[in-house]
């Protein structure tokens, strides 16, 4: 048996799915389990035991490519899939480029999303449903129903070496207990005030009493956030912005008591490591994104906006009649009112009950 799995996205989303790599391999141990995922997301499969290869498309390349060879590009990439010859592919997004894959590579099995397209729906046998109000993992597990293949787990997972752990030995010396805080998205309309992310720092280092470690990828406009966002604190938190990779921030995250942020990758992953997550929402809905509890068995996100809970996780959101609209801020501006003006009382209520909860 051979299955391919098809997801491209980005990183967060390639993190969601590997509850279906984890039932695929439940219910076929012998299979050889494939993936095929854009290029810079990898992080969030490699060292997966339940996967065989990892392949990656370079979108950036090909963009970069004149017409004639992009196409040329396009083509040599589709085609590698049909001299693999697999018996079950599955296209986890509903974009042209996982379609034509699944149709080309001519597999008895072809499972993909419900597609107004004529062409696509002849080339799929399976089709899954719309996403509705459902959480991205249950979306992401919906081949396993088409199949009739009972659903073992729902469990997210991410791998790292001890090479990742000890990357961070000089890093974290002395610091025995800390709150882990990613304060930027690479959408800045998922972000909160600077000043209001300023506080919380501030409140879990000088009331807590907590370390506070804050990370970010190294692009420099996420580098200028989280600089600004210090320069309105009083407490001086651990900045390793930059610093680590995608692995070693989930090793560091797998230390943390908690985890503070906005909609981003990074909190899926803490979700993962079950590090309980304080999220701030605005234009997105929990109902689709909110941080997976891995010991539940449905999601506990039941509205589309507003404060909600999942297990050991809370998403920290307003009820305004526009959230959640999905735009880039408001009017465009790539700024969220509705995440400008939380409030602050509430937030150091909620961060004190989920240290609390911990018994500590």
């Amino acid at each position: 048996m051979k299955i391919l799995l098809i997801k491209f996205r980005n990183i967060g989303d390639v993190l969601l799915s590997t509850p279906l790599v984890n039932n695929l391999r439940h219910h076929y141990p012998s299979a050889k389990i494939d993936f095929c995922i854009n290029k810079e997301t990898e992080a969030m499969l490699t060292l997966n035991p339940n996967l065989n290869e990892i392949y990656t498309y370079d979108r950036v390349n090909v963009k970069s490519l004149n017409s004639i060879s992009r196409i040329r590009e396009e083509v040599r990439f589709i085609c590698f899939f049909k001299k693999q010859k697999y018996d079950i592919v599955i296209n986890l997004t509903n974009g042209d480029r996982g379609n034509l894959i699944a149709w080309w590579a001519k597999s008895p099995i072809r499972i993909g999303c419900l597609n107004k397209n004529w062409f696509f729906r002849k080339a799929l046998t399976h089709q899954t449903p719309s996403q509705g109000l459902r959480h991205t993992v249950e979306v992401n597990l919906d081949p396993l129903r088409a199949l009739n293949i009972p659903i073992a787990n729902k469990k997210v997972e991410i791998f790292w070496s001890p090479k990742d752990d000890q990357a961070l030995s000089s890093e974290l010396t002395n610091i025995k207990d800390f709150i882990h805080i990613h304060p930027v998205s690479r959408w800045l309309f998922k972000c909160i005030s600077d000043i209001t992310m300023a506080q919380i720092i501030d409140y879990c280092e000088l009331n807590m009493g907590l370390k506070v470690v804050i990370t970010a990828s190294e692009d420099k406009f996420e580098l200028e956030k989280v600089n600004k966002i210090l320069s309105f604190t009083k407490s001086k938190p651990l900045n390793l912005s930059g610093k680590l990779s995608l692995k070693e921030t989930a090793a560091l995250n797998k230390k943390a008591r908690l985890f503070i942020g906005v909609d981003t990758s990074i909190m899926h992953l803490s979700a993962s490591n079950n590090v309980p997550v304080l999220a701030f929402f605005g234009p997105s809905g929990a109902c689709h994104w909110g941080p997976w509890d891995n010991s539940e068995v449905r999601s506990g996100y039941s509205m589309i906006k507003g404060f909600q809970v999942m297990g050991m996780h809370r998403v920290f959101s307003e009820s305004r009649l526009c959230q959640p609209c999905g735009k880039d801020g408001c009017n465009g501006s790539k700024i969220s009112d509705c995440l400008m003006s939380l409030d602050f009382e509430k937030i150091k209520s909620n961060i004190s009950e989920m240290l609390d909860e911990q018994n500590y």
